[in-house]
Parts: structure tokens; C-alpha cells; sequence
């Protein structure tokens, strides 16, 4: 491996001055020098002290190599080569002296420790590019520290822009890591690794994460690698779903969420576990059967059982007190030469617990039991043994429930007072009820394991694990087995008990939060309504109703309160057909809180009576939840200062139809109720997931950054509330953003976060084309600044100090079409060599002509074909076609459902057994779909209704199931008036 740096020396100075490079060959030969002097250090991969000179050597060597480089290439096919070369020089050269450490070390591991070591050198991936035809000698070294390379998804950043990526200013050209399948390695690996990764390897565990990520989840080895290098790099998940999709085996959005949840649990509990070993080790109470149990530990449980002995303030278990007697000996010598072992020698007449033998042979039994109960061998056999078995949880009504607790309380657990179920086979919703009714002190619960579970796990372990080595007498034989039914009845099933209750509470939140995810998706997908005048409704009583009328634009136009439940209805429908035909207003958007049927009968019988002529008025009804937080918010105070909170909310309800997506983000998610047990879940992971869906969306319908809203900005992927806030202030100061590129001049906005976010920010070309003249105007007046055609940009001649400053870079921007597209800049000399492939221009983006070229193209072609010429990745290709074919204005919204506008009203008592209904999904729970049908009481659709069957297979869905704002057409099967409660079934989904 030392001869790796002098082979790239030798290839680079084909192309590169010799005067350039002998600072980097006097630097590589240092290191060799070094890796043969140092000693190889488990716990040193890389020594960290060493990482600060690595920038300030690097960077003033970078810029005048890559300029120079950058004006010697001419030749088309010279300038790949050259690019390439510049890219391997513009690496630190000290990283060569790690590297070599590296590799020193990496000889000397197994295999296990090869995957913790996956960060690869960057010199390493260079000297692959350059020298591909020694790979087959030198195999069995290199597959340790790197993998074959495949083209990136983009070469933008190794053209036009490639100054600027040299420079290390902005770079945002990381391929993606790749899978590459070989003969060695069938499951496939990525083929390049992240630069700067925090392993979690770094906290060592007698498991290997990976495994047990892949394990736990049900997805492939590489995939998971891949995700956790993914994640390792800072990288978002709608960044991942959209541009590294090839990496990840098309998972979608919530299962990556999932492997994140997963991978972030065994994280924690391997930091926990090594916390608890330093706490053991500060208190001298450390032995080598104790580290390897607590390294073996997988889950919080686990850890919980092995550790809670050595807890500060414990006063020790019944093994320990008998240790501390100096019991452990006789203990181990049962196991290993019972033949020696005379317990009489142990009486100690005046010590308490050695006084007689009875108390010696009660102390040898809990030390016996105490390590049955901590053998890992022992706990995974019964583990195992129980997943054969009935395991039943059961729960009854609490013996003192009826003192503490109201009756009305009790009536609803009624289901599960007396309940039993196999733990495989119950619903995730039944044990969030009965975890409710345990907190509730109103159920008891407990798990049942059969007695046939015992009887074979005591057979085992005196045959097999726990037998002891020579004869032993009657005596010790019984004490061995008192010590096991004494660590199954006291240890084990206590720990089998936590360990199942723990497992299924576990699972049940999790889709509880995921449901919630799915819920809050469909609703901010909800197809917006845009260029209609609106007039919102905040029903009430007593203080009125109010009233907002909303522009086109969202503009609030007017504000007022009618009291249309007080005896003046008459009167004030005067005022409100007033406003309707001021405005030119047809649609009225009813908030669904108190009043609300009373106030949509009062508009209903209007419209039937044609009140409102000549406008054809209709209604509709929309959730309000969280509409009052929102308008006592400071959000809502800074948006609308001169408003009453009061009317904050009508103005609020009205958008919500509007544009849902552009309004709710203003609420915090857990208040737009559309989940379940939410307040029984963990509030941290329900918040990341809500909050990680949000980015989701937002993302991936994409932001108008001329336009949009602070609010809506910092939910983008890699922004957050100050980046939001800067690029706001920094429009307001300088103007429209001309393209995506002046996203880089924002104070905050590094590298990373501008490779993250700048495939969803959009750049309206129609708004910016009334400023691009005056743009190039002031163009020419700029002293030292021209403008590039290629990437739009070049840098001032300006003496930049030590440290790099986004002043010093004044770049004069020209509008680029593809920044109002979903392509990636990365992508942009990718999507540029496609339009010269299909002869098409950048100004027919988003026209029938363009649609037509790609689609004969593609037909001749293929895509497979066609993305093999360009050197990138079909995912890759795909968002580049669908960005090219899309429309200006782009939104995927509007293939989904509309509110359902209304003209007439139904009641309860009009329903009959058989009705066949149209409605509008609320919300969709682990038991079943509540549907609005128009009679002010959502019906349910129990799970079992809600077939595949059922379901739509042309029309494209958000979710694999029904969520809320699906229109669907249901059957009544059941009406219950005393109750409220309607059952429907489910026809079809409209």
C-alpha cells in the first residue's frame, strides 16, 4: 500500500508542473517514514490532533494548483483527465500520514472491524481512478479501504463550477455512494464512502450495528450501511428519497424514518452502555463476566436487568450479600468439581448468613441463580423457547378501581375488563388502551407464560448449559435446582415479563407515530384552492361567528362578526350577502368547532333558497384544530398585528382551503389532531417524526424563495429558523434572488446545507424576468466581475484574507431556467448533455415540444441506455426527466382531493340502515377510518372493511391507505342515535 501515493505522483506529473507537486511527494514520502515507525493502536484509528494543521496546510495550496490546472486543460477529452487529477490534488496532503496509519492498522483486524473502519482515504480513492488496471493485484488490500467507483449522479461541479469546489468553498459535487456487487462481496457494498464520518462504531459493543440494524428492520446489510453513512454525513431524508434513492433500494419516506428511529435506539444504548461501565469501573465493582454481559446488551431492558445491582444508593441483590460472604467460591466449585465441595466448611457460627448450613446452601443458591439469570447462552434459549409458545397478555378491572375512579372512566375500558390475548396476534391500539387503563390505576395487566416453558428450561439447563462437571451428591443436585427455579420465578420471569410488555408498547407507539406521520401527510397534501376569494367561518355562539374574507393571494380584505344563533339571523344575513357580492365571494369555508352544525344548517337553507343570487354559493366544512393556538401565537401576532385573535382564526380556517400546506406549518403538528393516543406516546419521538414529515412535504412540493414565507422556508430540507430568516433578510436587503447560486452568499448558508436545500427551493423565471435587465445593467457598472455562461458565475480578483469571508466573493447572476425545475445544480452539465442529446433547449422546459422530444427519445434510447451515456444513475435520470417535462408552476397537489364543497345538509335521523353515502375521510386510526358524511357525526369504517380490494389502483395515492381528505363512498351498517355512533362500510374510494 505504500507504493500507492508514488504511482498517483508518477501519473499526475503527465499533466502538472514538477515545482507544483514536490511539496506533495515530500509529504507522502514523510508518511511512509511515519507508518513504519508507529505502533498500530486498537482505540487510535486516527489520531485527532492531527486533524487541525490538515485544513491549514490544504487550503492555500488548493486555489493556485486547481486555477492553474483550470487554464491548462483545452482538449474535451484532456479535460475530464485534468478535472479528475485536479480533484485528487486539491486533497490535503497530510491526510496521506493518516491514511497510512490507517492502513497500517486495518492489516491487523478481523472482519468484524473492517465494516467500523469503512471512512476511506481520500488519496486511496484517488490512486484507484488513475491506476484501475492494478485492482486485480492488489484486491485483497484495497477492498479494505475502498471500493470500485461509479460515475456520479451529476458532473456539474467537475465543469463549470469546479473552481468553486476546489476552492473548498461551496461543494456540493459528492457522488452518491454507490452499490457495487463482486464476487468477494455478492451482497453488494457502496462503493464510496463519506469523508467526514462519525462512526458510531467509535463506542465499541460485542454486536455489530449493522447487523442488528439489519436485523430489526427486515432490509438488506448494504442498504443499511448505506443509510447509516448517509445519515453519518448530515444528510436529510426528502435529500435521500429524491437524489441518493439508488443508495437506499427505493425505500420511501417512512420506512427510512423507521431505520432512523432504529438506528438512533441502538445508539442510545450502547452510549448508556458504556456510561454505566465507567460509572461500575470508578467503583472498583467491574469483572470481566459483568463487561461482557453489559457489551452484549441490545436493548434498555437488557441493560436495565444487568445493571440495576451496581446502582448508586442499591443495597445489593441476594447474590451480591452473598458474595460479600465469600459464598462465590463454593458457588463455582458446584459447577466446575462438585466432588471437592464441602459446604460445612463454610459455618461461621457468630457471622450472620454462615451460621448454619441451611443459610450457607440459601446463599450458594443465589449466587447460582443470580449468574443462570445473566448468562447470555440462558437468555437467548429461553428467548427462543418462548417464541414457540402461547404467550398471552391478560388484563381485568383493578380491584380498587371503583373508589378512586369515575364511573364514566371505567365504561370505557368495558372492552378490556376482561381481556386475553396471544402477544403475536393483539393490536397495536388495544395495548395503548390497556397501557392507559394501567396509568389510569382502572385495569391490572400481567403476562402469562405456560408452565411447559419452565419445565423444558430446567431440563435444558441441568443437561446442557448448567450441568455440573463431575458427580454430584443429592444435596448439591437439589440446591442447583432450587437455584433454578429460584432464577426463573425471581430473574428471568420478571425480566421475560418487562422484556414482552416492553417490546409490544414499543411497537404500538411507534405506529401510533407513524399513523400520526401518514395522517399529517395527507393533510398537507391536501389540494390546494387557489384563485378563488374566500370567506372563512369561526363559529360560535354567544360571541358570534366571525367572518374573514381572503383574496386570491391570501390578502385579508375584510374582517367582521355576525350573531347568527341570538335571534338575529334574519338581519345578518343581509350583511353577509353583502360582503359575498362586494367581494364577488362564492365560497364559504366553515370551521368544524362549537356551532359549527348549527352555523352550516344557517348557510345550507340559504342556499337552497337561493338566497345569495346571482352567486352560486357552496360550503364546505374544514378542521379547525389548532386554529385558536395559532391565533394567540407570536407567529400570528408578527403576521397579523392589527387583528383581533379572535378573527385570526376565521382568517386561519379560510387559507387552510387555500393552500393547506402553506397554512398548517404554522401550527405545531401535534395540535392539528389527526392521530392517536398521541398523549400516550413518546413526546420526543412523536415530535421528530411530525417535524421530519413537515420537512417532508414542504421539500418535496418545493418553495418559491421570491415569495415564500419565513415560516415555510425553515421547514426546507438542511434550513432551519435562522438560515430562513437570513435568506429573508437577505432578500429584503439585495432583491430577488436572480438563481439558486446567490442562495451561497447568505450569512449561514454553508456548503452542506446549500447541497441539502437547493433542490426544493425554486426560482420563478416569469417573476424574475422584469429584473434581469436591470440586473445586467448593474452588471456592467460592477468593477472585476464578469459572468459566466456555464455555472454564472466568476470570482473577483480581490485579495482575500486568511480567513474566506462570503463578502469577498461578488458573483453577478444570470437567470437559469433549471432553477425552477426539481433538478439538482449537481445534476445541472447532466441535464445540459441530455438536452443535447434530444436537441432540446433550456427555454422549452415544461412545453409540449420538450415532452415530445424526451418521450421519442427515451423510446429509441431507453432509459437504461441513455443514463450509462451520461455517466450517471437512472433515479438520477428520472428527476432530471421529470424536471425538464414538468410545467413552469409544477405541483404535484392537485392530483389529490379537494375539499368537498356542499349546497344541502343531512341529519342523524335521516340515515337509515343501507343508506349509500359520499364523505370525506377525518381521520384514520389502527382500528378504523372516520368518515364525514354530512351529519354532524363521523362515522367509522372498522379496519377489517378497508380491503386492497377496495382501494384504487389507478388513481396515485399518498399512502398505501385511506388517510384524511380521501373522498369515499360508504355503506351504513349500523346506526346507534342514543350514542352517536354510525358504522359504514366501505364501497370504493372515489
Amino acid at each position: 500500500m505504500s507504493s500507492l501515493p508514488r504511482r498517483a505522483k508518477a501519473k499526475v506529473q503527465t499533466v502538472i508542473p514538477k515545482d507544483e507537486f514536490s511539496s506533495f511527494s515530500e509529504l507522502s514520502s514523510a508518511s511512509e517514514d511515519d507508518k513504519e515507525d508507529s505502533a498500530w493502536e486498537p482505540q487510535k484509528k486516527v489520531p485527532r490532533s492531527r486533524k487541525p494543521p490538515v485544513s491549514k496546510v490544504s487550503k492555500p495550496k488548493r486555489v493556485p494548483r486547481v486555477k492553474n490546472t483550470l487554464q491548462i486543460s483545452d482538449g474535451s477529452e484532456d479535460v475530464a483527465v485534468k478535472e479528475e487529477l485536479n480533484n485528487s490534488v486539491a486533497i490535503a496532503d497530510v491526510d496521506l500520514e493518516d491514511k497510512n496509519k490507517l492502513e497500517t492498522g486495518q492489516t491487523l483486524k478481523t472482519a468484524k472491524t473492517k465494516r467500523k473502519n469503512s471512512a476511506q482515504s481520500p488519496s486511496a480513492r484517488r490512486t484507484k481512478k488513475l491506476k484501475t488496471d492494478e485492482e486485480a493485484n492488489k484486491a485483497s488490500s484495497l477492498e479494505r479501504n475502498n471500493s470500485t467507483e461509479i460515475p456520479s449522479t451529476s458532473a456539474m461541479w467537475e465543469g463549470g463550477c469546479k473552481e468553486e469546489e476546489n476552492k473548498d468553498y461551496f461543494t456540493c459535487g459528492q457522488p452518491p455512494l454507490k452499490k457495487v456487487k463482486t464476487e468477494t462481496c455478492p451482497q453488494g457494498q457502496p462503493a464510496r464512502l463519506p469523508e467526514n464520518i462519525s462512526n458510531i462504531e467509535e463506542v465499541e459493543m460485542n454486536w455489530d450495528i449493522v447487523q442488528v440494524l439489519s436485523e430489526r428492520t427486515d432490509i438488506e446489510l448494504w442498504v443499511c450501511a448505506n443509510i447509516i453513512r448517509l445519515f453519518n454525513d448530515d444528510n436529510t431524508i426528502p435529500f435521500i428519497i429524491r437524489y441518493r434513492r439508488e443508495l437506499i433500494n427505493n425505500l420511501d419516506a417512512d420506512s427510512l424514518r423507521e431505520v432512523q428511529q432504529t438506528l438512533e435506539e441502538l445508539r442510545a444504548v450502547a452510549k448508556k452502555a458504556h456510561s454505566t461501565i465507567q460509572k461500575i469501573k470508578k467503583e472498583g465493582k467491574m469483572s470481566e463476566c459483568l463487561l461482557k454481559a453489559l457489551l452484549n446488551c441490545k436493548t434498555f431492558e437488557e441493560l436495565e436487568h444487568v445493571s440495576a445491582p451496581y446502582k448508586t444508593g442499591s443495597k445489593g441483590t441476594k447474590a451480591q450479600r452473598a458474595k460479600q460472604l465469600g459464598l462465590e467460591g463454593a458457588a463455582r466449585t458446584l459447577l466446575e468439581n462438585p466432588g471437592e465441595l464441602s459446604l460445612l466448611s463454610y459455618i461461621k457460627p457468630n457471622v450472620k448468613g454462615l451460621s448454619a448450613l441451611q443459610d450457607i446452601e440459601t446463599g450458594v443458591q443465589h449466587i447460582l441463580a443470580d449468574m443462570i439469570a445473566k448468562d447470555k447462552d440462558t437468555l437467548d434459549f429461553i428467548r427462543k423457547l418462548c417464541q414457540d409458545r402461547y404467550i398471552h397478555i391478560q388484563s381485568s378491572l383493578a380491584k380498587v378501581s371503583s373508589k378512586k375512579v369515575n364511573e364514566k372512566d371505567i365504561d370505557k375500558f368495558q372492552l378490556y375488563q376482561n381481556f386475553s390475548c396471544n402477544i403475536r396476534n393483539i393490536q397495536h391500539h388495544q395495548i395503548l388502551a390497556i397501557n392507559r387503563g394501567e396509568n389510569l390505576k382502572i385495569l391490572t395487566v400481567k403476562v402469562n407464560i405456560p408452565d411447559g416453558v419452565k419445565k423444558e428450561f430446567c431440563k435444558w439447563c441441568i443437561q446442557n448449559r448448567w450441568r455440573p462437571r463431575g458427580f454430584a451428591r443429592p444435596e448439591l443436585m437439589k440446591i442447583l435446582y432450587n437455584s433454578l427455579d429460584d432464577s426463573f420465578k425471581r430473574l428471568i420471569y420478571p425480566l421475560l415479563c418487562r422484556e414482552f410488555r416492553a417490546k409490544l408498547t414499543s411497537d404500538a407507539e411507534k405506529e401510533s407515530v407513524m399513523m400520526f406521520g401518514r395522517n399529517l401527510r395527507q393533510l398537507l397534501l391536501t389540494s390546494p384552492v387557489p384563485g378563488r376569494t374566500l370567506m372563512g367561518v369561526d363559529p360560535g355562539y354567544k360571541h358570534g361567528c366571525k367572518l374573514a374574507v381572503i383574496s386570491p393571494t391570501s390578502q385579508i380584505l375584510h374582517t367582521d362578526v355576525v350573531y347568527l344563533h341570538c335571534g338575529q339571523g334574519f338581519r345578518e344575513a343581509e350583511k353577509i350577502k353583502r360582503l359575498l357580492l362586494n367581494f364577488n365571494c362564492s365560497t364559504v369555508v366553515i370551521g368544524n368547532g362549537t356551532a359549527c352544525r348549527e352555523t352550516e344548517a344557517y348557510f345550507a337553507d340559504l342556499i337552497m333558497n337561493n338566497y345569495f343570487a346571482p352567486l352560486d354559493v357552496v360550503y364546505c366544512i374544514v378542521s379547525e384544530a389548532g386554529a385558536s393556538i395559532y391565533s394567540v401565537s407570536p407567529e400570528a401576532n408578527k403576521e397579523m398585528p392589527e387583528l383581533d385573535p379572535n378573527l385570526r382564526s376565521a382568517v386561519s380556517i379560510a387559507r387552510r382551503v387555500q393552500d393547506p400546506l402553506a397554512e398548517l406549518v404554522k401550527i405545531e403538528p401535534k395540535h392539528i389532531g389527526v392521530g392517536m393516543y398521541q398523549h400516550d406516546v413518546s413526546q420526543t419521538l412523536l415530535k421528530a417524526t411530525l417535524d421530519s414529515v413537515v420537512e417532508e412535504c414542504v421539500s418535496f412540493v418545493g418553495v418559491d424563495i421570491n415569495i415564500c414565507s419565513e415560516v415555510l422556508l425553515r421547514h426546507i430540507a438542511g434550513l432551519n429558523a435562522n438560515r430562513a430568516k437570513n435568506i429573508i433578510e437577505w432578500r429584503e436587503k439585495n432583491g430577488p434572488f436572480i438563481n439558486r447560486e446567490q442562495l451561497k452568499k447568505v450569512k449561514g448558508l454553508g456548503p452542506k446545507s446549500f447541497q441539502q436545500c437547493a433542490g426544493f427551493i425554486r426560482v420563478n423565471q416569469d417573476y424574475i424576468r422584469t429584473f434581469c435587465s436591470q440586473q445586467t445593467e448593474s452588471a456592467g457598472q460592477t468593477q472585476g466581475v464578469a459572468v459566466t455562461a456555464s455555472a454564472g458565475v466568476e470570482v473577483t480578483n480581490e485579495k482575500q484574507g486568511k480567513k474566506r469571508s462570503k463578502t469577498a466573493v461578488n458573483v453577478v447572476l444570470k437567470p437559469n431556467p433549471l432553477d425552477q425545475t426539481c433538478i439538482h445544480p449537481e445534476s445541472y452539465d447532466t441535464a445540459m448533455r441530455f438536452l443535447s442529446f434530444i436537441g432540446g433547449t433550456l427555454y422549452e422546459i415544461g412545453k409540449p415540444e420538450m415532452q415530445q422530444k424526451i418521450n421519442s427519445f427515451l423510446e429509441k434510447e431507453g432509459m437504461e441506455k441513455t443514463a450509462e451515456r451520461l455517466q450517471t444513475t437512472v433515479h438520477t435520470l428520472q428527476v432530471i426527466v421529470d424536471g425538464l417535462s414538468q410545467p413552469e408552476s409544477f405541483d404535484f397537489r392537485t392530483d389529490f382531493d379537494k375539499p368537498d364543497f356542499k349546497r344541502s345538509i343531512v341529519c342523524l335521523e335521516d340515515l337509515q340502515v343501507g343508506t349509500v353515502l359520499t364523505g370525506k375521510v377525518e381521520n384514520a386510526t389502527l382500528f378504523g377510518i372516520f368518515v364525514d358524511i354530512g351529519v354532524g357525526r363521523s362515522g367509522l369504517i372498522p379496519i377489517r372493511n378497508v380491503t386492497e380490494a377496495k382501494l384504487s389502483k389507478t388513481k396515485k395515492r399518498r399512502s398505501l391507505g385511506l388517510g384524511p381528505g380521501e373522498r369515499v363512498e360508504v355503506r351504513v351498517l349500523n346506526i346507534d342515535i342514543p350514542r352517536s355512533r354510525i358504522t359504514l362500510d366501505l364501497i370504493r374510494v372515489l
